[in-house]
């Protein structure tokens, strides 16, 4: 080959063919439909050259008018520029700079182009499989802004993982699931899309099926054991089976071997986040309930080729009051100027000279504006989903602990504890018969916290006040899950405090509400534990409703009540008060009548002191007057008394005088009969 010559096209690069390619362009003058074939075709043009290109260009349609902006060439000219750019972007992404990245990324219009960006991560991560942690991370924080694209991304890596499952395609199964399991690390996607998918690949083991569940719970085990221990029990039991069944290679036995181990040592070498890639809270992250056999899913490849947009202007000025918002940026341009972004995607170095925004500030918050205005929402929609959440997590967990976990996991305000009662006593109820998974629950939160304790309590008030409105297959429902947690001592027996017992308190229905509760908890404790607990002295004024002791007439009342429902030792002690009552009746007359005694003393006593104190002033006053006539007193009190001694034998004297008298007139009479018979006789 002479000097100067160009290589033959049989053993030329790339880079030499689409330089002689764009020299035959250009020699021929056909300077637009280079720039049309640059555009169209890809070939790379040095900065330098598309510049002289432009100015080559603009000197020859001096005369014409300047196209739109919406022009077709324009518009195909900025998609390239975006794709170019956003190549870039996820080509050089890596843990140390994805803060960085994130905040340019950005900066180009995702709404247009999400589906380059989905083919781009797609691909990127085919390719370098150890990155995907740190493209699961930069996803991650795009769909907090914008879920289309997470959504997006998430369809497509199970339609793949379909379609290699089904063609025994294994580097893009391994691949694709290595995604999906960071997917479910970082709450993008449902848990149990996981083990939808180890149930698959489990269901007819292979050597290449089990491998790659191996390496999938190597992936996501973390996350899954602590999102759903069950689950994950199952999972594993599974693979012990497939260990004992020894069908498939001894390598891969050795891989469920190891998984075993890392499991024992709780997933620590596989953990679900790394901590510099941990970028969005898990409760601000949006998470897709797509299952692996979700139907209607599209890839959307329509995305990923430019078409020609009539309201190009428009949703170029929707995009930048978006990226604003994103960012925080306070510039009034909604695009980008084109040469900052070509140059942007030519190279490297004009990538790190262009001035980029703070990434803490463009990713993480959005500054608040100095005039918000605040907008309360009436219509109580978070309440209807938090009751909706509550309920479906209640009714698809496949045990307590499980339940328990998510709903202690979500978090439920202070003063919003009744919705998770409520709803846990209403889903309780509406079962055929009393399941004991909904006292494991109940008893599980009230041993939790003290709130817990106070929401049940309230609530046992609550439903024993309106009893009356529920059907008896309800009501005995209810009533086994408050017997549940009060002898299982989870929720205190002075909630028994609220019932009152007694003919004018009761209706049948909380008659029959008190049976069935005390029934239960005899049935589990015992009838002489349950009288101990009854009969405590401590808790005596708790139960006074349950075991009146005030009139004897709900003292009857209470005793035949607990006889009727066999249970009348518990009723020991009523009996024993009824029978002293007429003595403990008059034992407190008696008190009764002695305070009042003490009471008028103690009031005599205080005004005799009140008299003694008022004398005393008028004696010290009157002091001389009363010195002078003492002598006078004294002879008036003697007197005084030689006539009060003389007086009493006035008095005998007279009283003797008299009955002479009578006993005269009597004898007189007596004679005067007797001569009256004799004359008669005659």
């Amino acid at each position: 080959m002479l000097p100067g010559q160009w290589p033959s096209h049989k053993y030329c690069s790339a880079g030499h063919k689409n330089r002689l390619r764009y020299d035959k362009f250009v020699g021929l003058g056909l300077v637009e439909m280079a720039t049309t074939v640059t555009a169209t075709a890809g070939l790379y043009v040095p900065p330098w050259k598309k510049k002289q290109m432009a100015e080559e260009a603009a000197k020859a349609n001096a005369d014409q008018p300047t196209p739109s902006t919406s022009s077709r060439s324009l518009q195909l000219e900025t998609w390239s520029a975006l794709q170019k750019s956003i190549n870039g972007i996820v080509n050089r992404v890596n843990p140390s700079n994805i803060k960085q990245m994130c905040a340019l990324l950005f900066s180009s219009n995702l709404i247009r182009g999400r589906g380059l960006l989905a083919r781009s991560l797609l691909k990127a991560q085919q390719i370098s499989p150890s990155f995907t942690s740190t493209y699961a991370s930069l996803l991650s924080v795009i769909n907090t802004k914008l879920p289309e694209t997470g959504e997006l991304v998430l369809s497509r890596l199970i339609l793949n993982f379909r379609r290699s499952y089904k063609r025994r395609d294994k580097s893009l199964a391994l691949s694709t699931s290595k995604f999906i399991a960071h997917f479910v690390n970082q709450s993008m996607s449902h848990e149990l899309l996981s083990l939808q998918i180890l149930t698959l690949l489990l269901s007819n083991p292979t050597s290449d099926s089990v491998e790659i569940a191996v390496q999938f719970t190597k992936e996501c085990g973390n996350y899954v054991l602590e999102a759903s221990p069950k689950g994950m029990h199952a999972i594993m039991e599974r693979f012990r089976g497939i260990l004992h069944e020894g069908e498939i290679d001894k390598r891969v036995q050795f891989e469920i071997e190891r998984l075993f181990a890392v499991r024992k040592n709780g997933f620590k070498e596989y953990p679900s986040v790394v901590e510099e890639l941990d970028l969005v809270e898990r409760d601000e992250q949006i998470t897709f309930e797509i299952g692996l056999d979700e139907e209607g899913l599209e890839k959307e490849e329509g995305l990923d080729v430019f078409r020609e947009d009539p309201d190009y202007e428009e949703n170029e000025k929707l995009w930048g009051k978006i990226k604003r918002e994103i960012l925080g940026e306070d510039s009034d341009s909604d695009t980008e100027d084109s040469s900052g972004s070509e140059s942007g995607s030519d190279s490297d170095s004009d990538h790190s000279s262009a001035s980029l925004p703070d990434p803490t500030e463009g990713v993480v918050a959005v500054p608040p504006t100095p005039h918000t205005q605040k907008i309360e929402d009436m219509s109580e929609q978070a309440l209807v989903n938090l009751r909706r959440t509550i309920y479906l997590t209640i009714m698809s967990s496949a045990g307590f602990e499980e339940c328990c976990h998510k709903l202690a996991k979500m978090n439920i305000p202070d003063g919003r504890e009744s919705e998770l009662v409520n709803m846990l006593i209403e889903c309780c109820s509406q079962e055929r018969t009393f399941l004991r998974y909904y006292g494991l629950i109940a008893q599980r939160f009230c041993l939790m916290r003290r709130r817990w304790q106070e929401a049940f309590d309230s609530s046992f008030k609550e439903n024993y006040d309106t009893i009356h409105r529920l059907e008896t297959n309800k009501l005995r429902n209810v009533a086994k899950l408050f017997a549940h947690i009060m002898h299982t001592d989870a929720l205190p027996w002075t909630s028994l405090e609220h019932v009152r017992l007694n003919e004018d308190d009761t209706t049948s229905s909380s008659r029959i509400f008190v049976k069935i509760l005390v029934q239960e908890m005899a049935e589990n404790l015992g009838v002489e534990k349950l009288r101990e607990r009854f009969e405590n002295p401590l808790m005596e004024v708790p139960f006074s409703g349950m075991f009146p002791k005030d009139e004897p007439r709900n003292t009857r009342f209470a005793i035949n009540f607990f006889t009727s429902i066999g249970l009348g030792p518990l009723t020991d002690g009523l009996r024993e008060h009824l029978k002293n009552a007429p003595k403990l009746i008059m034992e407190k007359a008696r008190k009764e009548q002695e305070r009042i005694a003490l009471l008028k003393a103690e009031m005599s006593s205080s005004e005799s002191d009140s008299s003694s104190s008022s004398s005393s002033s008028s004696s010290s006053s009157s002091s001389s007057s009363s010195s002078s006539s003492s002598s006078s007193s004294a002879s008036k009190k003697k007197s005084s008394r030689r006539r009060r001694k003389r007086s009493p034998s006035k008095s005998e004297s007279e009283s003797d005088e008299e009955e002479d008298t009578r006993d005269k007139e009597r004898k007189e009479r007596r004679e005067k009969k007797k001569r009256r018979s004799r004359s008669n006789s005659k």
